[in-house]
């Protein structure tokens, strides 16, 4: 674009306007038409009137990305994803905030709006991420922008299911897959990053016979028509859905291709994170190989302390725990466990509540008893702040072995009731037939 015809066709078309929708009552669509061939320079009062009907500036309309405005945003921009990059979300998140998006042209505000979010996100805010996405994904939708919101919602499906949400975790995917597919998108990176990242929904909710159906389509379309990174996330998603079914063997297969997939073009974040997915599968295989594990943990590491977020590093603290535990270890697996806690903070969350559990049997297997029955309680309590589902219901019943193993009989009772109830598997028999047994001679 290089002249104020050009924009204001340019912003006309990507809006869906006609020339004669963009004149309104204002002006006669023939004006607009004289304006975009750049025979007619608009006077300033009708270059506000059109830069308020095309979501954009009349700076950005007179000077396009060389504006003052545009050009220090798009600085800003660069200089909040180098932060994030090195490790900084504070300050990329700071340098967003402070940016005024009633002075920047609409066409870089989603740029804005996603590092912000991502900021968030690796600060560990969950809620503020969710809640600069939501929105950005409903106009981004309404605008037909179909790529931009299959890589908003992408984010959007990891963070509800980070913050416990699954529900909200599978609607938001499967509404922009659809639309994807309806727009014959079908098959291209952002699709395929989409589809899988829902399987882990699916997974996490339960649904283990569709997740492998949907992997299994997903796998065609991805050797079909996919790149290496597009298909390196299917294999991820879809080892994950094979660890569910406890096929191990197949699990280990698909995350292998996967690291040799995201390799090659996939970012440090991406192959750091699947490494820590392999760590936790190399964890409860048959036999454990915890050394392996801890292997995965260490060379994830450096990438996760630069760019990772609060809750990847947490998460790597959490399987370095276990690991050490399981190489007898409980003072570094005790270490681990609290720096988890600490990167976690106090907001009700699954990994901290995991967090916790594997503290307890630190100080189990240290001889303190009272503090890691502390430790289970404060679990079950945190347990008992979040919505229901397949996750903590996993929770409730590692909780429920704990209490068993330290002769709690009652708490574990009541840990595994619980984790029936929130699998979906309710008590069949009244209460008042089991109160009434319960109360009778000799019962």
């Amino acid at each position: 674009m290089t002249d104020i015809g050009d924009r204001i066709r340019a912003l006309r078309i990507a809006a869906g306007l006609s020339q004669t929708a963009l004149a309104g009552s204002d002006f006669s669509p023939s004006y607009i038409s004289l304006i975009e061939s750049g025979r007619r320079e608009p006077t300033d009062g009708s270059l506000g009137v059109l830069a308020a009907r095309l979501d954009t500036t009349t700076e950005f309309l007179r000077q396009g990305e060389s504006g003052p405005s545009e050009a220090k945003a798009r600085l800003e921009i660069d200089y909040a994803k180098l932060a994030l990059d090195s490790g900084a979300p504070g300050e990329a998140r700071d340098r967003m905030l402070a940016l005024d998006l009633s002075a920047i042209a609409s066409l870089l505000h989603t740029d804005i709006l996603m590092t912000l979010a991502r900021a968030h996100e690796g600060l560990g805010d969950l809620e503020a991420s969710i809640g600069v996405l939501e929105p950005l994904l409903t106009r981004e939708r309404a605008r037909g922008h179909h790529l931009d919101a299959a890589t908003i919602a992408t984010d959007l499906v990891i963070s509800y299911l980070q913050a416990g949400d699954l529900h909200r975790s599978v609607d938001v995917g499967e509404q922009v897959v659809t639309e994807l597919e309806g727009a014959g998108l079908a098959g291209i990176d952002e699709h395929l990053r989409l589809g899988s990242t829902i399987l882990w929904a699916y997974v996490e909710r339960g649904d283990i016979l569709f997740a492998t159906h949907r992997a299994a389509q997903l796998i065609e379309q991805a050797d079909a028509l996919g790149s290496p990174r597009g298909r390196g996330s299917v294999y991820w998603n879809a080892a994950i859905v094979a660890e569910e079914r406890r096929d191990y063997a197949l699990a280990q297969r698909y995350t292998s291709r996967a690291l040799a997939l995201i390799g090659e073009s996939g970012s440090s974040r991406d192959v750091a994170r699947l490494r820590l997915h392999y760590a936790w599968l190399l964890l409860r295989i048959e036999p454990a190989e915890p050394i392996a594990a801890l292997e995965q943990i260490s060379r994830a590491a450096p990438d996760l302390a630069v760019i990772g977020s609060e809750v990847d590093v947490a998460f790597g603290e959490i399987e370095s725990s276990r690991a050490h535990l399981m190489l007898g270890d409980p003072v570094r697996a005790e270490d681990a466990a609290r720096r988890a806690i600490t990167r976690l903070g106090d907001k009700p969350r699954l990994d901290l509540c995991s967090a916790h559990l594997v503290l307890g049997d630190a100080l189990f297997a240290r001889g303190d008893a009272v503090g890691a029955a502390e430790t289970y309680r404060w679990s079950a309590d945190m347990l008992g702040m979040m919505a229901a589902s397949r996750q903590s219901a996993a929770a409730w019943r590692e909780l429920g072995d704990r209490f068993l193993a330290q002769g709690d009989v009652a708490e574990a009772a009541r840990s595994f009731d619980r984790a029936l109830r929130e699998a979906g598997l309710r008590p069949m028999v009244p209460a008042s037939i089991l109160a009434a047994r319960a109360s009778s001679p000799g019962a």
